[in-house]
């Protein structure tokens, strides 16, 4: 049985629905890419996959366990960064990231900075960093601190093409350490052997 799995998925928005059938399988070492138009839902997939919402039928489970019966677990596994920017401006590129490792425990801020080539910007202050430079920062955390799963909302924005590989480098050694990684993107990635959810096509399972 795969470790990470949703089944039967609806998420509904005020009188909307945004999806509905949804199901997923992800095993250590695999990756899932959701693609689809903006407003296809996306954003609120990865939300119910991090425990942030329960679906309003069908469920999620992690090792056969509904992830919404023990949310604060499921937090402590996972990684989750969102498209937008919370590098907090008046801390450096290194407070910043050391900042989210300590809410994990533990993580070394100087392995998040160097696998995202920010070492020489380390004692610069969030306000003076591009925006660029900024989502280096946010993703920094991921090579910072261990986590099993790894959910990121479109993580290739206002990043350029050296950025990208190094996200690209990231996300393979996490792969290959047995770690899973759930992505939404409009293209850019590359990411080996994934699997893909186009939830505008009308999609209802991963391929």
């Amino acid at each position: 049985m795969p470790l990470f799995t949703g089944h039967d998925l609806t998420c509904v928005r005020g009188e909307r629905r945004v999806f509905a059938g949804l199901a997923f399988a992800l095993d250590p070492g695999r990756a899932l890419v959701l693609t689809g138009a903006n407003g296809s839902g996306k954003t609120s997939l990865m939300r119910l996959m991090a425990g942030l919402g329960r679906p309003a039928e069908g469920e999620i489970r992690w090792d056969g366990e509904n992830i919404a019966d023990d949310p604060e677990s499921h937090n402590a596994r996972l990684q989750f960064v969102g498209h937008g920017d919370t590098v907090k401006p008046a801390l450096t590129a290194r407070e910043n990231v050391a900042f989210w490792t300590a809410l994990r425990g533990d993580g070394d801020p100087d392995a998040g900075l160097a696998a995202f080539a920010l070492a020489p910007l380390a004692e610069v202050p969030g306000r003076f960093l591009s925006a660029g430079q900024r989502r280096r920062v946010n993703l920094a955390r991921l090579a910072a601190a261990r986590a099993d799963l790894w959910l990121l909302d479109e993580p290739a924005t206002a990043l350029d093409s050296d950025s990208v590989a190094c996200l690209q480098r990231a996300i393979a050694r996490h792969r290959a350490a047995g770690g899973m990684v759930v992505l939404s993107t409009h293209g850019g990635l590359d990411v080996p052997d994934a699997a893909f959810l186009d939830l505008s096509a009308g999609a209802r399972a991963a391929a």
